[in-house]
């Protein structure tokens, strides 16, 4: 909240939307330069900016604006959040005109959406169906792959041939790694030239991302296959770590509406950084600074996972 407005109107309004169930007030600021490092974090979805002729303006029977400054990342929850306040402006309004018995003014909401300035829903959704789709095909190239071997037949010549289980689970891990980066990037490119969403950041933090990400697929994939005994079984699986891995994302809920401990879980789910890397490459302009914090439990992850993977595959070897 920015309250530049020393009457009474100001102070009002701002009670009613601090009051509301729908909203909470994260801290008062003395300027409007403050509000960047709330939103660019996700500590705070909207900023009310209260200029300082509000209530003067309404008292003589002007239109008094007020300015939202919204968050446009999640469409949807933007959408909701700048109607829930617009009921809020327009109650006050009608309170205000009864009690001051002078003709109907115009208390309105001037919203900015920051990173979607039209609130598309397609700016939301297509960066993270990026990461959904990245991650089912990877999850079950690499999820099906040793145990492929293994139910055909062919897995013995392995066990017999001069490999070291590493290079077997690198000869495995490849062609995981090419064709969700190759999927990847056909659906980047479909989101830019089809569905017109803007790419802002840089496409080296992007790949940077992606490589990271698709590393702690594959572990993850690799894992799955070397404990399934069968095909079916691998592909079950796989969808049983797919299903909340997604849900538990951020793709469509975001994770600070989850519950704590559901919250912390999630650092455990490699998609959860994949959905913010991609939103801050197409909306933010992210670069690799910006993402780092991102990129280092997706490599936390990444090699914990492929050592795991080798240590089955191995166990399994002898």
């Amino acid at each position: 909240v920015v309250n530049d407005d020393p009457g009474l109107a100001g102070r009002q309004v701002l009670a009613r939307l601090s009051g509301a169930p729908s909203f909470h007030e994260i801290a008062t600021l003395p300027s409007t330069d403050g509000i960047a490092a709330f939103i660019d974090s996700g500590r705070a979805l909207m900023a009310v900016h209260i200029e300082r002729d509000f209530t003067r303006n309404l008292l003589a029977g002007r239109p008094g604006p007020m300015q939202i400054i919204i968050d446009g990342r999640n469409s949807n929850t933007a959408t909701i959040a700048l109607n829930y306040a617009n009921d809020i402006v327009l109650a006050f309004e009608a309170d205000w005109v009864a009690e001051h018995g002078i003709p109907p003014t115009l208390a309105t909401l001037v919203p900015r959406a920051w990173y979607n300035p039209d609130l598309l829903s397609r700016w939301f959704v297509v960066p993270g169906i990026v990461g959904l789709l990245t991650f089912v095909v990877t999850i079950l190239v690499s999820g099906l792959s040793v145990v492929r071997e293994r139910e055909s037949g062919t897995y013995d010549q392995l066990l017999v041939s001069p490999y070291r289980p590493w290079e077997i689970l690198l000869g495995k891990a490849i062609p995981g790694f090419i064709i969700g980066g190759g999927e990847a990037t056909l659906i980047i490119a479909a989101a830019v030239l089809w569905f017109r969403v803007p790419f802002t950041g840089s496409p080296l933090a992007l790949a940077l991302g992606l490589a990271l990400f698709l590393i702690s697929a594959i572990g993850i994939g690799l894992i799955i296959s070397a404990l399934a005994a069968t095909q079916q079984q691998g592909l079950l699986g796989a969808f049983l770590f797919i299903v909340p891995a997604i849900l538990l994302s951020g793709f469509a809920t975001p994770i600070a509406n989850m519950p704590e401990a559901v919250q912390y879980l999630t650092l455990l789910n490699p998609m959860r950084y994949l959905m913010v890397i991609l939103r801050g490459a197409f909306l933010e302009g992210d670069g690799i600074r910006q993402l780092a914090n991102q990129y280092w439990p997706l490599a936390g992850l990444g090699l914990a996972s492929m050592i795991i993977a080798a240590w089955l595959v191995r166990r399994r070897m002898y």
